[in-house]
């Protein structure tokens, strides 16, 4: 039997009532954690040329002149606010940054002694990808589109 089966949803449940009844996001970002927040702002502002927005002891925020919106929170892991039983080294975790220019910022890696983990490869989803480690161990994607973009 090939019936076609629908869920029924009444009136007061539809979508549009559903999506007004949300409270509406103002603001997303994203927390690394960080044994030492100064050192992982420098290595961000080095790699990526990213600037401080908020800058304390505990916690620092980076932004991006060239992408409106962007903010990245680096916290400091052991600090009173982060629970304890989160406060482990980052695992299950890549953070991906599409750049211009992957191998520009691999040589800036390199130039830095920083851990790179995959030097520069074309990807078969058209980006050229390079993996790196920040100083705290959390791995990141730092990718950038190519001319053969195969999956455009």
């Amino acid at each position: 039997m090939n019936e076609e089966r629908r869920l029924h949803v009444p009136d007061s449940c539809k979508l549009k009532a559903l999506i007004e009844g949300f409270p509406k996001v103002q603001r997303s970002f994203v927390n690394i954690l960080s044994e030492n927040v100064n050192t992982t702002a420098a290595f961000y502002e080095r790699l990526l040329d990213m600037e401080r927005h908020f800058d304390s002891d505990w916690f620092v925020i980076l932004t991006h002149a060239g992408i409106k919106d962007l903010e990245y929170g680096i916290l400091k892991r052991d600090h009173d606010i982060v629970p304890n039983n989160v406060r482990a080294k980052p695992a299950g975790i890549i953070v991906t940054f599409v750049v211009s220019d992957c191998d520009d910022v691999h040589k800036r890696a390199v130039k830095m002694g920083a851990e790179v983990v995959e030097p520069p490869t074309d990807m078969p989803y058209g980006q050229r990808r390079m993996l790196v480690r920040d100083p705290d161990g959390t791995l990141i994607d730092v990718s950038a589109p190519t001319a053969s973009n195969r999956w455009s």
